[in-house]
């Protein structure tokens, strides 16, 4: 099997030819090895004269009158033989009409419809594109006396391979037709006859020959089968040339010749568009560098593909920015079915694709050549493909040749196509593209021209339904994840171009200035095109605001000097936006789709999901909400949910936001600190968890490995149809896991049927729970992939596969399969069975059917880690991976205010980043937490690690590594628990302090020395201080009440401490606190900044640090700064005991012992206690 093939065009080489060449891919047909005919014409001798066909043409008329008037006007007019009038005969013909119907000779068309269009009253003339039906059709041609006839003439076999029809005679033709000497029986054939006319006719191409451009002096390379070099169709085969390992230049599969056809034929039936355009045919089946051959000035022609109706399906070369991709469409101006669809996926998950197809054209029934002589029909992108290669052969022919290497690039080709396109009802911009092209008009764009820039689309209108599908279906609202258009730059100035400086965003009134766009883009342009990423979100101002945001965003692009220029060429782009904004929504109806831990193909063989699936090996349809997942985006959209995607880790969204975490069909691993946060996400901020698992066997996938005849390799799955070793870590705190059982079959919840296609089982789950189980087909024994489910070993038992319960404030469910949300093998889907999960996971509405007590689960399901699936050993993950071996950072996807930073509450640079209107979540780790991600050991939630807070360590000694059901539900009342336990600790401190200070008082002795004798004022000397901090007392910063304190450095200075921004602003609006925090911060020698937890425990001893002790502060300071005191209680601890002393002096141990200094959290809380 041959992945890369089947993703793949052909493999293209640059050709050392002048000016330009146009490629044509090779990609599968819709029915690519058509079928012999049994019967085959006779070759055609091209000195032979021909019958001359008559075709029908419609004059319109500037002028509606009497159908009889018309045409006698054309008989007064015109003096060109070879035409005539037809009478129609209905009962129209009695009104007024602006049109006719006229016959005209083939050998007379060129002259007669250009006498016609000269005339004053005729509008247009074009081919009769209507339908003649017949059931019986009588061979009435009669061969000539001398013809070939059959397969031999005068008593010689005829070359080639004949295909004869049964005859009762050696001159009987199998279609019936005789001559007078000849069997005299007539063959009568049943057919639908249909005077179509040509595709080059339904765009225009006869204009363009009659002004006299036929493609003269341009080069053309077909990249495909190869091509027959006396094929009576072509005027110029220049040259053909074998990079196959076969002896020959013919076209043996006829994909080739029909390809050139349809771009350069000459033959009457199936005429192409640029018939004198020199062809250069290239026999190939193999891949190259796409890049290499339009920077050399060539332009590319490929078809998108034919896996449609399916997203995310596009075909390599086509998908390329600088290659011109082109879809299929039916004579109604409807999608071919087999066309694929956007958006482009190698982007992801880590950004948004881009709009391909950048056209469609007609792609069904099209006419093309033979392999030897003749015409037949076929359908597919790559017969859609030549025909639009075959209009920009035409249209290059119409710029004059001694401009066209100054004017025609890769960039300004589709320029002209994009822009001339005609936009179609109905289909969405990744469906169509700019939509169906247009000759004529890139005509009269090219005709104009100048080398400029432009991005395409020039108009992103998110109000424009259903054409900007997905991004008209959902507003947008302050408070989301960035919504991301990805736009293309063409430079039709140079092959290299430059932006200029950043884009720019220009509201066209106030409430554009709601909306903030940030901006990721090309810096450099090549070949010829880039990229320009819009990343939009509304300010928080604007969470209330209803209506429409419209303006413009401008890029400046600029290109070398073209020889014989002096200056550099300029040009402005212009991108014109509407977008639709609505009030923020309530948190339950917010779901965040985790985009991040998706792998896509390539770089990595994963795997189909479904292994019913026999025509598809891997997952390559990009995972994504507007790809293979786009029909439960819209189900999810139709009730009233707003679904935001995810592209960095877990640590980068806010989960106060968003009501459900969806996770579907995850491939990629865990950082240590997403697991953490998960778990507080869910059990104390009540996030709502939704799982969507698929099947993960070693064994399987060792079986499923193949060797590739291209990259001359062997691949293996890196992973299952999901990652469940890596699901397991993360759902590990929850006491959930999945097993290795690959299970299939149909079952029945609620009277909804569901198919489960090679999902896996749950075999670890809480007691408390509820789980449902079915009789399933257990695959993953037999381990094949060919006949995998039909396999005669496999047994039949219950198992587990959907599991609901409530974690702490948050609820959590888990189903083993995802094949029914994925819209590319979808047997039956089980959007029922999501809705209800998110009522649960969002609302906490629990389905009567889901939550029956019949699936109730009173003991938890177990099993050991031993049993649990293992991470294949002989796979190098990293390679593939953005966790393994990779930095935690929040990307271009993720809210602003993050770009760069590790997340939310997680220490960036030397200090944590808190941002304004989140509150603290202490994830239980110390602020520079690290792991080895290299490392793909099970992960262990460390609960006593050195810089952990008290409370989470406490919480950690609870519940574990798993928790079960009770345990969590124990977290409503553990943390009133926490708070009314350390009230009654500094309770308990405060009276021992307070009995010692009286023992002290009794004793008479003098002999006993203080630790810290009391400094009489002034305050001690610099060599009398903590060598750790800078001799200053506490109102040394402090300023006159006359003087202007310097708010924007206050700001600075406790936001590089850790503050909030919130906190930070509210302090500098008191002059008091401002004081007393800037004199802590100076006492402690931190003005450089220091982590979150030390800056939230100088704000404390600011704000509460008893007056009567200020002269025993710098010696607490020095404590928190060596992290001796470390949380809130100690803090707590250390006022009581300075607050009970004043400015006595105490001793250091009873000070220590005081606030459980040196001891483990555990013996300070026993101690306290």
């Amino acid at each position: 099997m041959t992945p890369l093939s089947h993703r793949t065009s052909a493999v293209f080489f640059s050709v050392a030819i002048p000016l330009l060449a146009v490629i044509i891919s090779f990609s599968l047909l819709r029915n690519s090895r058509p079928r012999a005919s049994p019967t085959a014409a006779p070759a055609r001798n091209t000195t032979s004269p021909e019958v001359d066909r008559k075709n029908n043409y419609i004059v319109r008329f500037t002028e509606y009158r009497i159908a009889r008037e018309h045409g006698e006007y054309l008989q007064s007019r015109l003096r060109s033989p070879g035409w005539g009038w037809i009478v129609r005969r209905n009962p129209a013909t009695r009104f007024p009409t602006d049109f006719g119907l006229v016959w005209i000779e083939e050998s007379a068309r060129e002259g007669v419809v250009r006498e016609m269009e000269r005339l004053g009253m005729v509008k247009d003339v074009s081919v009769d594109a209507s339908y003649r039906r017949g059931l019986l059709r009588e061979g009435k041609k009669r061969r000539r006396r001398g013809a070939r006839i059959g397969a031999f003439v005068d008593g010689k076999k005829r070359p080639g391979k004949i295909f004869t029809a049964m005859s009762f005679s050696e001159g009987g033709e199998g279609d019936g037709d005789s001559d007078g000497e000849s069997n005299s029986s007539f063959s009568w054939r049943r057919e639908l006859l249909a005077d179509r006319s040509q595709v080059t006719s339904l765009f225009g191409a006869d204009a363009l020959w009659a002004k006299g451009f036929t493609g003269s002096k341009v080069k053309m390379a077909v990249f495909d089968t190869g091509i027959r070099g006396n094929h009576p169709h072509f005027r110029n085969i220049k040259e053909r040339t074998n990079w196959t390992n076969e002896d020959t230049l013919n076209d043996n599969l006829g994909h080739g010749t029909f390809v050139a056809g349809v771009v350069a034929g000459v033959d009457v039936e199936c005429r192409g568009f640029a018939p004198d355009t020199e062809i250069y045919a290239f026999r190939v089946f193999t891949d190259a560098q796409v890049w290499e051959i339009t920077a050399n000035n060539i332009i590319m022609v490929s078809a998108i593909g034919n896996d449609g109706p399916l997203y995310g399906t596009l075909n390599n070369p086509a998908d390329q920015s600088d290659v011109i991709g082109v879809g299929g469409i039916d004579y109604s101006d409807h999608i071919a079915s087999f066309s694929s669809r956007g958006m482009s996926t190698w982007e992801l998950p880590h950004g948004y694709g881009r709009v391909k197809p950048d056209v469609v054209a007609y792609g069904r029934d099209i006419m093309g050549s033979k392999i030897s002589t003749g015409c037949k029909s076929l359908s597919g992108t790559s017969v859609a493909s030549p025909v639009v290669a075959g209009m920009v052969c035409l249209l290059v022919s119409v710029i004059p040749e001694t401009s066209r290497k100054h004017i025609l690039n890769p960039a300004s080709m589709k320029q002209a196509l994009v822009e001339g396109a005609a936009k179609l009802a109905g289909p969405n911009i990744y469906e169509q593209g700019a939509g169906r092209v247009d000759l004529l008009a890139s005509y009269e764009i090219l005709k104009s021209y100048q080398p400029r820039a432009s991005i395409f689309p020039s108009v992103l209108d998110y109000t424009d339904c259903p054409y900007f599908w997905p991004f008209c279906r959902q507003p947008l609202y302050a408070g989301a994840m960035p919504v991301i258009f990805n736009a293309t730059i063409l430079n039709g100035m140079g092959v290299n171009g430059y932006v200029e400086s950043p884009p720019t965003w220009h509201p066209s009134d106030e409430e554009g200035n709601l909306l903030s766009i940030h901006f990721t883009y090309s810096e450099v342009i090549w070949p010829w095109t880039g990229y320009l990423a819009l990343h939009m979100q509304i300010k928080e101002e604007g969470a209330q605001f209803s209506g429409d945001i419209e303006g413009n965003v401008t890029l400046r692009v600029y290109s070398p000097p073209a020889q014989g220029e002096k200056d550099r060429r300029n040009s402005t782009c212009v991108l014109q936006l509407k977008l639709k904004v609505v009030p923020t929504p309530p948190r339950s109806k917010r779901i965040l789709w985790d985009q991040f831990h998706n792998i896509k193909y390539p770089p990595g063989y994963i795997p189909r999901d479904s292994l019913d699936v026999r025509n598809d090996i891997l997952d390559w349809h990009g995972d994504h909400l507007h790809t293979n997942f786009h029909i439960m985006f819209n189900m999810l959209r139709d009730a009233d949910y707003y679904i935001e995607t995810l592209g960095s880790p877990f640590t980068c969204f806010d989960a106060h936001q968003y009501g459900t975490l969806l996770l579907v069909d995850l491939e990629d691993e865990y950082f240590q600190e997403e697991i953490e946060k998960l778990r507080d996400d869910v059990i104390n901020t009540g996030l709502g968890l939704a799982v969507f698992s698929e099947w993960y066997n070693v064994d399987t996938m060792v079986k499923m490995r193949f060797f590739d005849d291209n990259t001359r390799s062997w691949w293996t799955p890196v992973t299952g149809g999901a990652n469940v070793p890596a699901l397991n870590d993360l759902l590990a705190p929850f006491g959930i896991a999945f097993g290795d059982k690959i299970l299939n079959g149909d079952f029945t919840i609620d009277g909804e049927q569901s198919r489960y296609a090679s999902g896996t089982d749950i075999v670890r789950f809480p007691g408390g729970g509820y789980v449902h189980s079915f009789p399933f087909l257990d695959s993953s024994e037999s381990g094949a992939t060919q006949n995998l489910l039909r396999a005669s070993d496999m047994s039949t038992a219950d198992s587990p596969i959907l599991g609901l319960i409530e974690a702490g404030e948050g609820h959590i469910a888990v189903y083993g399969d995802s094949n029914c949300l994925d819209s590319s093998h979808m047997v039956t889907n089980c959007y029922w069975l999501l809705r209800k999960i998110l009522d649960f996971t969002s609302r906490g509405i629990k389905d009567p059917v889901l939550f029956s007590k019949s699936a109730k689960q009173d003991s938890p399901l177990y099993m050991d880690n031993n049993q649990l699936p293992s991470r294949r050993t002989d796979v190098n993950f990293s390679a593939y991976s953005a966790v393994i071996g990779k930095e935690l950072i929040c990307g271009s996807d993720s809210r602003f205010e993050i770009w760069g930073t590790k997340g939310y509450n997680l220490e960036v640079r030397g200090r944590n980043r808190k941002l304004p209107g989140y509150p603290v979540i202490d994830l239980g780790k110390g602020l520079n937490s690290s792991i080895r991600t290299s490392d793909l050991r099970r992960p262990k939630l460390n609960v006593n690690g050195k810089r952990e807070s008290l409370g989470n360590k406490y919480l950690g000694l609870l519940y574990t590594d798993e928790l079960d059901v009770p345990v969590l539900a124990a977290t409503h009342w553990i943390v009133p628990l926490l708070i009314a336990v350390t009230g009654l600790l500094v309770f308990l401190s405060f009276w021992r302090i307070r009995q010692k200070r009286r023992r002290r008082r009794k004793e008479t002795t003098s002999s006993q020395r203080r630790s810290f004798p009391a400094p009489p004022p002034p305050l001690p000397s610099p060599a009398a201080q903590s060598p750790l901090l800078r001799p200053c007392s506490a109102f040394e910063t402090m300023p006159a009440k006359d003087s202007s304190f310097d708010k924007e450095k206050s700001l600075e200075l406790f936001l590089s401490i850790g503050l909030d921004e919130r906190t930070a602003r509210n302090t500098i609006a008191n002059n008091k606190v401002t004081a007393n925090l800037v004199a802590v911060v100076n006492e402690a020698n931190l003005t450089d900044g220091c982590s979150r937890t030390v800056g939230n425990l100088l704000y404390t001893v600011a704000t509460k640090y008893p007056s009567n002790s200020l002269v025993h502060r710098p010696t607490l300071l020095e404590y928190v700064v060596s992290s001796k005191i470390k949380t809130p209680a100690q803090l707590e601890a250390a006022f009581s005991f300075f607050a009970a002393i004043g400015s006595e002096d105490f001793k250091l141990d009873e000070f220590e012992e005081a606030c459980g200094v040196g001891m483990t959290d555990l013996q300070t809380i026993m101690l306290l206690l």
